[in-house]
């Protein structure tokens, strides 16, 4: 039988959730573009929609997976995030 390790940021990830209760389903993100960033709770099926994902790869890009808030974190302004969630919200 074969053993599947998770990806460390998958494993840590999962465990930051656990501390900060986050609904099933959903992940904790945190946004902006200075020391202030603020944490939002989004739906996990926002990860499959291509504009999410341009907000994900300019993570990647900055951060890469070492994120020094423990989750996510996606370095745009609020505004362009709101703008991509308030899409996402009348798609799903």
């Amino acid at each position: 039988m074969a053993i599947i390790r998770l990806p460390s940021f998958i494993s840590s990830v999962t465990q930051f959730h656990k501390l900060h209760s986050v609904p099933k389903g959903h992940l904790a993100v945190y946004v902006g573009e200075t020391d202030k960033k603020k944490r939002y709770v989004v739906p996990i099926a926002y990860l499959n929609h291509p504009s999410f994902q341009d907000l994900l790869q300019k993570a990647e890009e900055e951060f890469g997976f070492q994120h020094s808030m423990g989750g996510l974190t996606i370095p745009c302004n609020e505004d362009a995030f709101f703008h991509v969630t308030s899409r996402l919200n009348n798609a799903l």
